[in-house]
């Protein structure tokens, strides 16, 4: 059997885990209020919403985004947070199609532990570019993901190119 070390992962697996209806303050939560956005992977930050790179990614570029309110579900946000949800969403998608060239994306909202959410106290939308071939077989046999590129690097190109085109 190959091993294939993966030493990022370990922040992770020791970070301290909420679980849905714990009434807690999420993990975005406490991003959102903070004033780390480099530390913490903020890409931009707009009215009701902000957008970070997720820490453990699918794929390179794979972002989220997130209501500052701390809701579990689609229906409890109002209107101006729906609209902005989805406006800071396509400016994402045009930074990243700027930076990064991907063939195509998945967005999605895992409402609920057992619908996959990993912070079920906590909506967000995943932003996950894709190329055609990025399913190989790492993630199919290894279950191993490989990130080209580090997510700092990653983030400062998403961030610059946000900022060039506020209202993409």
């Amino acid at each position: 059997m190959d091993v294939l070390h993966a030493p990022w992962r370990i922040d992770y697996i020791r970070a301290p885990k909420s679980g849905a209806g714990s009434g807690g303050e999420s993990l975005f939560s406490r991003i959102a209020r903070e004033d780390r956005d480099e530390e913490n992977l903020v890409l931009v930050r707009s009215r009701s919403c902000f957008a970070l790179l997720n820490a453990f990614p699918y794929n390179g570029g794979h972002l989220m985004i997130v209501p500052y309110r701390q809701v579990e579900s689609l229906e409890a946000l109002v209107d101006e947070e729906l609209l902005d949800l989805m406006r800071l969403a396509q400016r994402c998608l045009h930074a990243v199609r700027a930076v990064m060239h991907p063939q195509g994306f998945n967005l999605g909202l895992n409402l609920g532990k057992c619908a996959g959410a990993g912070i079920a106290e906590h909506l967000h939308l995943h932003v996950v570019p894709r190329w055609e071939g990025d399913t190989n077989f790492m993630p199919v046999i290894a279950g191993t993901n490989v990130v080209p590129e580090a997510l700092r690097e990653t983030a400062a190109q998403l961030r610059a190119e946000l900022q060039r085109h506020p209202s993409a």
